[in-house]
């Protein structure tokens, strides 16, 4: 633990102070060996033609999840069963690391950018593949100088 050698450097105490609540509110490691805060992991990035969002939800059946996008905010919902072992006398879960129960996801989009009619979604290999089309107006062009 991160102690300072000046009892008045009060940035340090806080920086201190705020590793240790992070610390108490993680739930667990990943690959990476950070905590994993949120359940489905997404990748979000972009083309001048559409945003593309790629959320990690191996396991699930499709029409389990469900997708809205509402005034520039996308919603990513639904639920994953619990894979443990019928409860009986004989038998025994010693580590449950894997996240079960119902999640939801909320990401906001820039809303003037976003073309709500032109939105897709496709499941594949455990992967949920959202395409989101920008407006017209919100993609760069070129200007030709006469």
């Amino acid at each position: 633990m991160y102690r300072s050698m000046f009892p008045r450097d009060i940035f340090s105490e806080l920086n201190r102070l705020q590793h240790e609540v992070q610390q108490a509110f993680d739930t667990g490691f990943g690959i990476r060996g950070t905590s994993q805060a949120t359940f489905p992991a997404v990748n979000i990035g972009g083309t001048p033609q559409a945003m593309e969002l790629y959320a990690f939800v191996p396991g699930l059946d499709p029409s389990s999840i469900e997708v809205n996008l509402e005034r520039g905010v996308l919603t990513i919902s639904g639920e994953r069963p619990a894979d443990l072992p019928a409860q009986g006398e004989k038998t025994a879960v010693h580590i449950n690391e894997r996240f079960a129960g119902r999640f939801r996801r909320v990401i906001s989009l820039p809303e003037d950018d976003v073309n709500p009619s032109g939105v897709t979604a496709q499941y594949r290999d455990g992967v949920l593949h959202v395409t989101i089309k920008r407006r017209e107006q919100a993609q760069a062009r070129r200007i030709s100088i006469q």
